[in-house]
């Protein structure tokens, strides 16, 4: 019996270890896209009705924005090929839960190789069709 439940703990915990590896692929393949300025490539991780919120944080207080996805992948694509930036992706935590997931990713932000701002993203991800798509997005800004 003891090898019963040993054996089900080690498939449960390998089915959640290859979860957790596709989510965070999923998100490691948006940021590939959007240094690659791709926008393509973004809506391809990303649910058709995605909806992105952003918390900035300065010395004139908190502002809540929204943005639509659709203004987003176009700022992604337009965005001067003289410019270089990065977002530095510091850590994943991945909660998962059946068909939703909840990706947190505290990052910096560079541009032209300065930090320009630092936070945390809050990925939200369902799994559609067996594959992880980004249906939610909210993330802070601090200078």
């Amino acid at each position: 019996m003891k090898r019963i439940y040993f054996l089900l703990l080690l498939l449960t915990s390998h089915f959640s270890f290859a979860q957790k590896k596709e989510i965070q692929q999923t998100i490691e393949t948006f940021f590939e896209a959007f240094h690659q300025r791709d926008s393509i490539k973004l809506q391809s991780v990303c649910n058709e009705n995605l909806v992105l919120h952003s918390i900035s944080e300065s010395g004139n207080g908190t502002k809540f924005s929204i943005e639509k996805a659709s203004n987003f992948y176009k700022s992604i694509a337009t965005i001067p090929v003289t410019m270089k930036f990065e977002e530095k992706i510091l850590s994943y935590n991945i909660q998962i839960d059946g068909a939703m997931a909840h990706v947190w990713t505290p990052y910096e932000f560079y541009v032209n190789d300065k930090l320009s701002h630092s936070g945390v993203n809050s990925f939200q991800l369902f799994q559609e069709n067996g594959v992880w798509k980004v249906v939610y997005i909210l993330d802070t800004r601090r200078k």
